[in-house]
């Protein structure tokens, strides 16, 4: 049973949560079904947390989860592609081109939040890097529950983390005009 408490606790880390599903899935539609998949079934299985545990760290568990098994059952779907559009996009069709893709407000806002240096650089880490450094650099979870959120050794989410800053790093340092 969920009780108001917990709804009001868990529905606080919504925004948190979408970042998230942002960062694992690149597309905006994607991370807007994922986070409400999240919570219906942190809400089912309401009865299995354990008051005075991390509730933040239990949902980014299930989404994490969530994430992982909706890239593997996709990857085993079939797809179908409109040749026409795929053709319209090639040929610089600018209408074609700007029905693709359409950023919510959410993604506006994360851009406008990151210096464009920093967003490509992010964007252009591995994505088990990007991942970790996310979750410690932006979300602030600690390197345990990191591990716990991705079924990982600690050990690893400790290098995933350290790899990735400084890839960061020599992205960003390399960006930056050299002093006189």
């Amino acid at each position: 049973m969920v009780t108001p408490a917990f709804e009001a606790d868990a529905l606080a880390s919504l925004d948190s949560l979408y970042r998230t599903a942002l960062r694992l899935t690149h597309r905006p539609a994607d991370a807007e079904d994922l986070v409400p998949d999240t919570y219906l079934k942190a809400f089912r299985a309401a009865d299995s947390f354990k008051p005075g545990t991390n509730l933040r760290a239990w949902l980014f568990t299930i989404l994490h989860n969530t994430a992982r098994n909706r890239a593997r059952d996709l990857s085993r779907e079939h797809v179908d592609v409109d040749s026409e559009a795929v053709e319209r996009a090639a040929g610089g069709d600018e209408a074609a081109l700007s029905s693709i893709h359409v950023d919510s407000p959410e993604t506006l806002l994360l851009r406008d939040t990151l210096t464009p240096d920093l967003q490509a650089a992010l964007d252009a880490l591995p994505p088990a890097f990007r991942e970790a450094v996310w979750l410690r650099d932006v979300e602030e979870f600690s390197y345990a529950e990191i591990a716990e959120m991705l079924s990982i050794p600690l050990g690893t989410v400790m290098s995933r983390i350290s790899r990735g800053r400084r890839l960061l790093f020599d992205r960003l340092h390399h960006l930056r005009p050299a002093h006189v």
